[in-house]
């Protein structure tokens, strides 16, 4: 077997999330809520009566998405490929999740999937530039140049 390649990992877990965000923005259309309404109403504003909350989370699940998927214009690209660049916004997009409260669960997934994707940036990952595939070792008794 394998080692396991962290960093498709995280993005399985990211696409999950991710869907599950887009989900979570339609709901609160419909249903808006606040999900720290328990301790203070300040933040309600935020949903109702102009579902800003929900516009943004609808917008950062579809930006992930396609970041994560990608969509054909993004692979390859140095924003798919930079590790470093989903650890400096997936924390800003969990936190949009876990304000609605329909996004509770996506706000988790996207903090373990930050978690995993840190792990493979110590261990020196990368993500190639065509998607979903590995990066090609170098074959013992092939010379270097």
């Amino acid at each position: 077997m394998g080692r396991l390649i962290k960093n498709h990992w995280a993005r399985l877990i990211t696409l999950s999330a991710a869907t599950y965000q887009i989900a979570a923005a339609l709901q609160g259309f419909f249903w808006p809520k606040i999900f720290w309404d328990f301790l203070t109403k300040t933040l309600d504003p935020a949903v109702k009566p102009v579902p800003v909350l929900q516009i943004i989370n609808l917008l950062f699940g579809i930006f992930m998405l396609a970041w994560e998927w990608p969509l054909g214009y993004l692979a390859g690209s140095g924003i798919h490929r930079s590790i470093e660049a989903r650890l400096a916004l997936l924390p800003l997009v969990a936190l949009s999740a876990a304000l609605l409260y329909q996004g509770t669960n996506p706000a988790i997934y996207y903090v373990v999937s930050l978690g995993v994707y840190f792990w493979a940036y110590s261990e020196g990952e990368i993500i190639c530039a065509k998607p979903w595939t590995l990066p090609q070792r170098a074959r013992p008794g092939a010379a270097r140049v």
